[in-house]
């Protein structure tokens, strides 16, 4: 489900299409304060979206409380989240793989009993959610 095409803007095209907390995230790999997304409690059936280019990245059964403050996923779609160590190489970093995004990070061997025990710790500024029932999933 990851886009075929990869989303290129500059700088100033972005800050047209994205609030300025969500380009201090997307594209500043900024971090939302823990506990404070509205995504963090929310479990409905549905797929969240990259905010930035709308590109399909989770499915709500993937979503977990973690009680970590932010959205928790195990995995997302194939091909649609890229990795890439921090430069401090301590984490490791996951971004929209059509716009480049800022998600967050992501954590392996936590020991959560999840099927691939990996917890994606995503903003949920940068994530848009549709309703499992709505028209914009497809």
């Amino acid at each position: 489900m990851a886009a075929s095409t990869p989303v290129q803007k500059t700088e100033e095209e972005w800050r047209l299409v994205l609030s300025p907390e969500q380009f201090r995230i997307l594209r500043h790999k900024g971090t939302e304060l823990k506990g404070t997304g509205e995504y963090n409690k929310f479990y409905e059936e549905g797929v969240y979206k990259c905010a930035g280019c709308g590109t399909p990245l989770y499915k709500s059964d993937t979503k977990f409380d973690s009680g970590c403050g932010w959205p928790a996923f195990f995995e997302g779609f194939p091909g649609a989240i890229n990795r890439s160590p921090d430069p401090d190489g301590r984490r490791i970093e996951i971004t929209c793989a059509a716009c480049d995004g800022h998600l967050g990070h992501v954590f392996k061997g936590e020991g959560f009993k999840t099927p691939t025990d990996e917890r994606h710790c995503v903003n949920s500024v940068s994530v848009k959610f549709i309703p499992a029932n709505s028209a914009a999933l497809l």
